[in-house]
């Protein structure tokens, strides 16, 4: 994930969370917030200390990122993304946490569910 596709900032944090539109499901949960304009969507982390040691949780973030590179196609552009780790994801292998984001993306409607129906079949 290239640095400018990235959230890090805590006042970019702090701004999706105020005014972006959140979505869960039992393993995660997606904050997403339209910004017009621009080129290509930002993505920001969360996986709590309660999730495991720090071998576990940059596991998960790496399962998240990879599964966010291979739906980059299917995301609209012009938004942030948070998304939060919940505890069940701890335990989930990367095709399991791949299919848990799908299902939370289509649930805030940012996800082009008709491409990515093609390609599950």
């Amino acid at each position: 994930m290239k640095k400018e596709n990235r959230v890090k900032k805590n006042k970019d944090f702090q701004e999706i969370f105020k005014k972006g539109k959140s979505f869960a499901n039992r393993q995660f949960v997606v904050y997403s917030l339209r910004r017009p304009g621009q080129t290509h969507f930002r993505i920001g982390l969360s996986v709590s200390k309660k999730l495991g040691n720090a071998v576990k949780r940059n596991q998960i973030k790496r399962y998240i990122r990879q599964a966010f590179l291979e739906l980059e196609d299917d995301l609209q552009n012009e938004f942030d993304y948070i998304i939060i780790a919940r505890k069940p994801a701890a335990d989930m292998d990367f095709f399991e946490i791949k299919s848990s984001l799908i299902h939370v993306l289509k649930l805030s409607k940012v996800l082009n569910v008709k491409k990515i129906n093609k390609k599950l079949q």
